[in-house]
């Protein structure tokens, strides 16, 4: 199996996602939890790196199951959920299997979203919700710079949608293991596309220009 980007950042992710980052998780839990809403049945946590929200699903009563193709993020969050090492876009589940799926902070790290949004409704049980919690589309990739909280500078960037590790942060994540941009547009019609109805937006930013976009879509009954 491909040897994950995350592998050689893994004890450092635990230590940044756990900690240095506590108060954007916080933020980051808040929406997934307002999105998702209460279990009970199993939840597929798609790219759950370290496992760092398993116990925000399990008090909003859900039972977590975590998937992730990096073995060493999954080394720390082994403990905190039961996991299985897979591709996000081959998931090792059956046909309408899951009452909910979330992908949190992930898409970023997946080179053809779409393809893994299209892998969730397949594994959806009729009725099932999808909560995606990511990044902003607009508001924070290679093309965002982010250095004054107030005055966010966009550039041409924003088109292109290769894997990139320009960052203007040399200290955080995408410096490291680089990202894969993903436009507002292909984002929603990808939901759609995969015969999802999309049935909630919204956004969250700890300053006006928001940072995270979250969404909410069920699999028709």
């Amino acid at each position: 199996m491909t040897t994950a980007a995350y592998d050689a950042i893994a004890d450092w992710y635990e230590q940044f996602a756990s900690d240095t980052s506590a108060g954007y998780m916080d933020r980051v839990r808040g929406q997934l939890a307002d999105l998702l809403g209460p279990g009970p049945g199993r939840c597929l946590d798609l790219c759950c790196g370290t496992g760092v929200h398993a116990a925000e699903l399990r008090r909003l009563g859900w039972d977590p199951l975590g998937v992730d193709l990096s073995a060493g993020q999954l080394r720390h969050a082994r403990p905190r959920l039961s996991v299985a090492r897979a591709d996000a876009a081959r998931l090792p589940v059956a046909d309408a299997g899951m009452p909910a799926v979330t992908c949190v902070l992930g898409h970023t790290d997946l080179p053809d979203y779409p393809a893994v949004i299209a892998e969730v409704a397949r594994v959806l049980a009729p009725g099932g919700r999808f909560v995606h919690v990511g990044v902003h589309p607009c508001f924070v990739g290679p093309f965002a710079d982010r250095s004054d909280r107030a005055r966010i500078v966009i550039d041409g960037g924003y088109a292109e949608c290769e894997r990139s590790f320009r960052a203007w942060s040399a200290d955080g994540v995408r410096a490291r293991v680089g990202a894969w941009h993903v436009a507002l547009a292909d984002l929603l019609n990808a939901v759609t596309d995969a015969g999802l109805t999309l049935t909630r937006v919204q956004e969250s930013g700890s300053t006006p220009i928001p940072d995270l976009l979250a969404l909410q879509a069920t699999k028709p009954a």
